[in-house]
């Protein structure tokens, strides 16, 4: 489905906790013509989130009723709060050339890439599962049973990881994003994708005396 389109999409998912996030927002402020796809939700806003900018935070009579009109791409339930992918997010600044990076749990993933076959899907991993634990407690935005429920669900999420394209382990940031970037860099410079975005160039080229 991807193959009209210009624009690149990938897939970046990982552990509650694992640091997708903060990454993904780096790349966006590091790379032009990359963005993020704003999912809906019906979870609370938590403190310094913006709606529109964060997520689209909506209740669950919206949701059921955008689930309904076939509205989202993918849509999972998590922790009892639903996460949705819309149509649009994706597809028309894909056609605009723009690359869109998707911030999902791996059941969306699964269904992003039964959609979207040539989407490049990145799984983020903690060095340690201590490490994970440390890093949901320093948020400061869960009690100590909702932390251990996703430490539970971690686990579970962990075993995912060779489903997807490329591993990341998020032990040092900066690392960690250099390694994001090279990833998206090098998939921008694939041949198919340069012989369409460089076409003018290209001719010009061949056929110089």
């Amino acid at each position: 489905m991807t193959e009209s389109y210009s624009g690149n999409l990938y897939i970046v998912a990982a552990p509650s906790g694992g640091g997708k996030t903060s990454l993904v927002r780096h790349l966006v402020t590091t790379l032009d013509d990359i963005e993020i796809s704003i999912s809906h939700t019906t979870r609370k806003m938590r403190p310094g989130e913006t709606d529109g900018i964060d997520y689209f935070f909506v209740d669950e009579s919206k949701f059921i009723s955008m689930i309904n009109d076939s509205s989202f791409v993918e849509h999972a339930r998590v922790f009892n709060n639903l996460y949705g992918t819309s149509s649009a997010q994706i597809t028309e600044r894909l056609k605009q050339g723009i690359d869109i990076v998707l911030d999902i749990d791996w059941q969306g993933a699964e269904q992003i890439r039964r959609i979207f076959p040539s989407a490049v899907s990145i799984f983020i991993v903690p060095p340690s599962l201590e490490e994970l634990k440390i890093r949901l407690k320093n948020r400061r935005q869960d009690n100590n049973e909702v932390i251990r429920d996703r430490m539970i669900k971690a686990q579970d999420e962990l075993s995912h990881y060779s489903e997807f394209d490329y591993l990341i382990v998020n032990d040092n940031f900066e690392h960690a994003a250099v390694e994001l970037r090279a990833i998206v860099i090098t998939n921008r410079l694939q041949i198919e994708k340069q012989v369409k975005k460089q076409a003018k160039l290209l001719s010009f080229l061949m056929s110089s005396q």
